[in-house]
């Protein structure tokens, strides 16, 4: 038998046959979502939220963290209260992301005269529509099936609102998509000096030493075979991470990562220049990050490690390569975000 060899790195023809691997994937699972659509279309009859094929399409269909953050209660308290000292008496509001209704109804309560849901999943729209009714807040409250991008004033809106409430933010503060959307709402459909919620956020981060959490994404070698080919369909920029929850290191202090004005600020892709002292001389695989959001009225919300009550985790931002510090240096690196990633180089 002939010496097994190594291949140094995939072919040009290896990576073309791996993304054509992947689209065939996703075009079988989308042709079976489709028949499986069409089957229950085809006899509608006796159709309910039991009928297994609709319980299929609702799980894919209803991220799982939906119940993780309405059961937050420190959330919720704080947005209930920022929207009681914000919403602006008698005016209209739009809430981007509506979910279940919740901040709608909140702002309603809070005092205004009608509110303005978008949510661009449908099916989480009519959750929204049920639960608003249910509530009694039909007639002050309409939710609209689409992106807030998609909307226009004087086709779904009747003006520019006097405010702008979202939450649509994830463990890295922007992976929602919270930056484009606010930039959109604040140029078309916000009158002039319009209301925000968030006001203000910042990143919060730091350095850690965690070959455990940064393995949650990535992989070289297993059973003694190298499988790290894997790591093509590994996570680019920021993922989550309960850190509290894996073996780490803190290797500096917390620093500011980055600020957001959504009032004032661009809110496009852009980046800056770490710098962070070193504390503890350890290996520095990753960067792990938080924000602290200011949602108005002197209520601020933050996924910090500590508060493991939270329902957000935190983002771990893994380092290119493994980096060996010594206490009392400081390490740079280059942190980037685009409208919904975090990453380092």
């Amino acid at each position: 038998m002939p010496p097994l060899t190594r291949a140094t790195g995939p072919t040009v023809e290896a990576e073309t046959r791996l993304a054509l691997a992947g689209l065939r994937a996703r075009a079988q699972e989308l042709s079976r979502v489709a028949d499986a659509t069409a089957r229950v279309l085809a006899a509608p009859d006796g159709l309910s939220v039991a009928t297994p094929a609709f319980r299929e399409f609702a799980h894919a269909a209803v991220p799982r963290w939906h119940f993780a953050m309405l059961n937050d209660h420190e959330r919720n308290d704080a947005l209930a209260t920022a929207l009681e000292r914000i919403v602006p008496q008698g005016g209209t509001v739009l809430d981007i992301g509506a979910g279940t209704g919740l901040l709608a109804m909140m702002a309603v309560r809070a005092g205004a005269a009608h509110v303005y849901s978008c949510e661009a999943n449908p099916l989480m729209a009519e959750v929204a529509r049920q639960v608003v009714a249910q509530e009694g807040f039909a007639e002050q409250i309409t939710v609209l099936a689409c992106r807030s991008d998609e909307l226009a004033v004087g086709r779904e809106l009747p003006r520019r609102m006097d405010a702008v409430i979202s939450e649509i933010v994830d463990c890295g503060l922007i992976g929602e998509g919270i930056l484009p959307s606010i930039r959109h709402a604040r140029r078309e459909l916000l009158v002039a000096d319009g209301v925000m919620l968030p006001r203000r956020a910042r990143l919060l981060g730091m350095l850690v030493q965690s070959e455990n959490a940064v393995n949650l994404n990535r992989v070289t070698r297993a059973g003694g075979f190298d499988v790290s080919r894997l790591n093509a369909f590994a996570t680019a920029g920021h993922f989550p991470i309960r850190l509290h929850t894996w073996p780490h290191r803190v290797l500096s202090d917390q620093v500011e990562l980055a600020s957001f004005d959504f009032a004032e600020d661009p809110l496009g892709p852009d980046g800056r220049k770490l710098a962070l002292p070193v504390h503890s001389s350890g290996t520095v695989h990753a960067l792990v990050a938080w924000f602290e959001m200011e949602l108005g009225g002197g209520v601020t919300l933050r996924n910090s490690p500590e508060n493991v009550g939270s329902h957000w985790m935190q983002a771990l931002l893994p380092l290119p390569e493994p980096v060996e510090a010594e206490a009392g240096s400081t390490l740079v690196l280059d942190l980037a975000w685009s409208d919904t990633l975090l990453s380092l180089s």
